[in-house]
């Protein structure tokens, strides 16, 4: 297929949505990350609820956690979801689907990175559907000591960003760095803009950094070059971003040193508002990644879970 085609396609699958006036949906987890998958809903994007349910509790892995939740909604409506399993010692994410968010497909064990028998970890795993190319591409963090010029991280902690993609999730590619910006990477979020218009949001891991900076590429693939100065302060991580109605973006981000989650608002991913003040997020609530949900899907939800609470600002949150 033509990308122009692609974006046509991508177009009118984002118009359907407006139309049938989906809602925001946010993955999520509560420390220590052993209970699952929980999911907060929004009208606006501004004001968070809880559903206060544990949707899928975590099977795979040798450390049976699921910490950083993706979901990304395919073409055919299907939800694929994709998760950390442990803090070290795992060379894979975890990988579920669903058509509803309340009944699962058996949990799999997607090994990503056993070539490299050295791999210290596998860190947040983001999956994205890239309209153009029509498959799915999941990027993660990973350290490989003494693979990379070491900083002042120790050497497993000297994360690069990785990545494989796949149509069908039976076949995947071989793993491929996709991300090495010359210093700890972690925390990944490709954002499509327009044809060949897209946006890398990325959490600097490196002492005494910790923030996030964006980039800018011609493809969901990158390259990625000249990534920013920061955007947000130090000490924060877990980048989600959701598109407005009005052709801007929110940027959720865990300060967690502040113990609170922040917000951007931007119009280019050049210039950046918070509007940190203006959102309410539910306590507990760690990284995950916001998409969109038919209201059919949501109420499906709310009768399956009890109704969640009303949205406070979060006062709980430990870094990666």
């Amino acid at each position: 297929m033509a990308k122009g085609m692609g974006w046509l396609l991508a177009g009118a699958l984002l118009s359907s949505c407006a139309a049938s006036r989906d809602v925001y949906m946010f993955t999520s987890f509560h420390e220590p990350a052993n209970e699952g998958l929980r999911l907060l809903y929004s009208y606006d994007g501004y004001k968070w609820q809880d559903l206060n349910h544990t949707f899928l509790t975590p099977q795979v892995g040798p450390s049976k956690l699921l910490r950083d939740p993706s979901i990304a909604r395919g073409p055919d409506g299907t939800y694929h979801l994709v998760w950390t399993c442990g803090w070290k010692g795992d060379k894979g994410f975890g990988y579920a689907s669903s058509k509803d968010l309340v009944h699962w497909s058996a949990q799999r064990f997607i090994d990503v990175m056993s070539q490299e028998p050295t791999t210290v970890n596998v860190w947040a795993p983001e999956i994205f559907y890239d309209a153009p190319t029509r498959q799915y591409l999941i990027v993660w963090a990973s350290t490989i000591p003494g693979r990379f010029e070491k900083g002042v991280e120790a050497d497993d902690n000297n994360h690069r960003l990785y990545y494989t993609t796949t149509t069908d999730f039976q076949a995947f590619t071989p793993t491929k760095l996709f991300l090495d910006p010359g210093w700890s990477a972690i925390d990944a979020v490709v954002v499509p803009r327009g044809p060949q218009d897209y946006v890398l949001v990325v959490k600097d891991n490196t002492r005494p950094n910790r923030n996030i900076k964006v980039a800018f590429g011609s493809s969901a693939l990158g390259p990625f070059p000249n990534v920013s100065a920061p955007f947000t302060g130090n000490f924060t991580e877990g980048p989600s971003v959701l598109g407005l109605p009005n052709k801007e973006w929110l940027i959720y981000y865990d300060a967690y040193q502040e113990k609170r989650y922040g917000v951007m608002k931007t119009a280019d991913f050049k210039t950046f508002t918070d509007v940190s003040e203006q959102t309410s997020v539910p306590p507990g609530h760690k990284h995950g990644t916001v998409f969109r949900a038919s209201r059919k899907t949501l109420k499906t939800l709310l009768r399956s879970a009890p109704m969640g609470a009303p949205a406070t600002t979060s006062t709980s949150g430990t870094h990666e």
